[in-house]
């Protein structure tokens, strides 16, 4: 099989001032193209830090990733670094600057001195097209010098995301054709602790042929099984997923949520759509999480209208309608408000379905009766409205998440009746 190895470049990251999102992506893609990732590293805007991560990555990978470091500033020393590295002098491509020229051509104040730098690029490296950005990727075929000649592509891209996602697209993934060596396939349970979970399936799992692999991806309520088949027929690993299936619904038919590995939001937005149908949210503890999520991704104006964020009693009653009454008599985390809200927000905005939550986030405001992590989420239908209380946990992050996974998860098994 073959391995990978991403490196990732950028003080920023060390520190924890940016968070490390492209390895997790890159990864996917590399999985798909039929290989294991072995490692991912992440090192300091240093020289001898660069060079001894690459020295590793060489000796046993066949495709080495590195991503950052290649902007027209000082602190961007990735490619002097590589030129050092593979013994390249750098040359001045005019094609570069004519890309840049385009590139920036409303922004003239952009091609300064510092940008012109990125048309120099070593000479004995391979140019892998970068559409969307002035620095272009570099690829090298290494070959080691140990006893194996062992032989690593390496390729530095930028760390700009959106940059480095266009490169692998259009540029990177023509030369890696996908692989069937692996396949994977993942079922998304809830409603069970993840070692009861594993109690149930542990006859079918430890039957498991050679070379098809289970792993349990838990997070905030939702259990990710993820069958992964290694140099085996996909029929083999489809026939696996659907001994499993089978297992999980003659137990409890409410276990599974999902059949593939998208998010939850997706999922709902997509069983919307295909139904014609439309939602809106009314959310006091979730600060609006759950209309982030539902309006993230792409085509979402086609089922998402909009939210109310009502965290005051005064948004409650005058823009969703709630009883002052009720309000008074059974506080804002109740299932007659909670209810209102849904129903409250369906109506303002003329939806088929509603989400509304409310409930003590924390670290104050909880009671005896109500302690922190209590939350009410209520379901708006066009034929009646759910409400159920749950209790989440007791630190505020985690309670909200909790909040917002439950109310999608609780909408998709509706729509999926």
């Amino acid at each position: 099989m073959k391995q990978a190895i991403i490196i990732t470049i950028g003080d920023e990251l060390l520190i924890g001032q940016v968070v490390d999102t492209n390895s997790a992506w890159m990864a996917q893609q590399l999985n798909r193209w039929g290989f294991e990732v072995h490692a991912i590293v992440s090192v300091h805007d240093n020289a001898e830090q660069i060079v001894s991560a690459l020295d590793d990555a060489v000796q046993c990978a066949d495709l080495v990733l590195l991503t950052g470091g290649l902007g027209p500033t000082k602190d961007d020393i990735t490619k002097h670094t590589l030129c050092r590295y593979f013994g390249a002098e750098l040359v001045y491509r005019q094609d570069i600057r004519e890309h840049l020229e385009q590139l920036y051509a409303n922004r003239p104040d952009v091609l300064n001195r510092l940008t012109d730098t990125q048309c120099l690029f070593p000479a004995n490296a391979t140019l892998l097209r970068n559409a969307v950005g002035s620095a272009q990727a570099m690829l090298w075929e290494h070959q080691s010098s140990s006893f194996s000649h062992h032989t690593s592509t390496v390729i530095s891209m930028p760390g700009v995301p959106y940059e480095m996602m266009w490169i692998m697209e259009h540029s990177v993934e023509p030369l890696f054709q996908a692989s069937s060596d692996i396949t994977h396939r993942t079922i998304q349970v809830t409603g069970i602790p993840e070692s009861a979970l594993a109690i149930l399936i542990e006859d079918w799992e430890n039957a498991l042929p050679n070379g098809i692999h289970l792993a349990y991806l838990p997070k905030d309520g939702i259990i990710r099984l993820r069958l992964s088949g290694y140099g085996v027929p996909v029929e083999m690993v489809e026939r696996e997923r659907h001994k499993l299936l089978e297992l999980l619904n003659a137990h409890d038919p409410n276990l599974v949520v999902a059949t593939e590995d998208k998010p939850i939001e997706v999922l709902v937005g997509e069983a919307l759509k295909h139904r014609h149908l439309t939602v809106a949210t009314a959310e006091s503890c979730t600060g609006g999480k759950i209309a982030q999520l539902l309006n993230r991704h792409p085509g979402s104006s086609a089922f998402y209208y909009g939210s109310v964020v009502a965290y005051d009693n005064s948004v409650k009653q005058h823009v969703l309608g709630v009883s002052l009454q009720d309000l008074d008599s059974f506080g804002a985390v109740s299932e007659p408000v909670v209810r209102q809200m849904a129903d409250g927000v369906r109506r303002l905005l003329h939806t088929d379905y509603a989400i509304a939550t409310s409930g003590i986030a924390g670290p104050d405001g909880g009671t005896p009766d109500k302690p922190v992590g209590t939350v009410w989420i209520a379901i708006s239908t066009p034929e009646e409205t759910y409400a159920q209380c749950f209790q989440l946990g007791k630190l505020r992050e985690q309670i909200t998440d909790r909040a917002t996974l439950k109310a999608l998860i609780w909408l998709l098994k509706i729509l999926n009746k």
